[in-house]
């Protein structure tokens, strides 16, 4: 069974119900519009912006994650577009969103650029990019993410990824998460907002 699936296999909402505090606290600062939500996993950040009233299209790759993302929609009477596609499978129109959610979005390091420079394109001009993702750091928690320091951020890599932005604000954070049983603790995060 492919690792995700076999993740998101269980029951529980592994991540938790309720949106990441990062993405809610700066999704609420936005006007409403379209929004693009890759590796949404269970649902909970579009389930959230759809309840403001975004449009949202998520993917993710895991069927597992699709089913459990569509159940939330359904229990809070919300409805979003969910492709079950990989970073390297989904394609989009250019300049299309208003605003790019990458909650957690951690790749192999090798192609993280291309993915995020793929990412930019779909965002119309002067919408918005919202990150956040565990640091080098984190290595030293036990809070969640991946055991591979080449998977993790650091500020330097991501200022070069989104160096197109404008307004960029790329801030190193420790934080106390409580996102479900799988993102529990004292953790080592990147936040990272900017403009097209």
């Amino acid at each position: 069974m492919d690792f995700w699936d076999n993740k998101f296999s269980s029951k529980e909402y592994i991540y938790g119900e309720k949106p990441n505090m990062f993405f809610k606290e700066e999704i609420e600062k936005l006007n409403p519009g379209t929004l693009l939500l890759p590796a949404e996993g269970e649902g909970r950040n579009a389930v959230f912006s759809c309840q403001l009233g975004w449009k949202v299209l998520a993917f993710d790759n895991s069927s597992n994650a699709k089913e459990k993302a569509e159940d939330l929609a359904r229990k809070n009477n919300v409805t979003f577009e969910y492709q079950q596609k990989t970073f390297y499978e989904f394609d989009y129109k250019h300049n299309f969103f208003d605003c790019i959610g990458l909650i957690f979005t951690h790749i192999n390091a090798d192609y993280r650029r291309t993915l995020h420079k793929k990412l930019l394109k779909y965002v119309k001009p002067g919408g918005s990019i919202i990150l956040e993702g565990f640091s080098k750091k984190q290595l030293n928690y036990n809070s969640g993410g991946p055991k591979n320091i080449e998977m993790l951020f650091s500020a330097e890599d991501l200022k070069k990824d989104f160096k197109s932005l404008s307004k960029l604000k790329i801030e190193e954070v420790e934080i106390s998460l409580h996102e479900g049983n799988h993102h529990r603790g004292i953790a080592s995060v990147i936040n990272l907002v900017g403009i097209k």
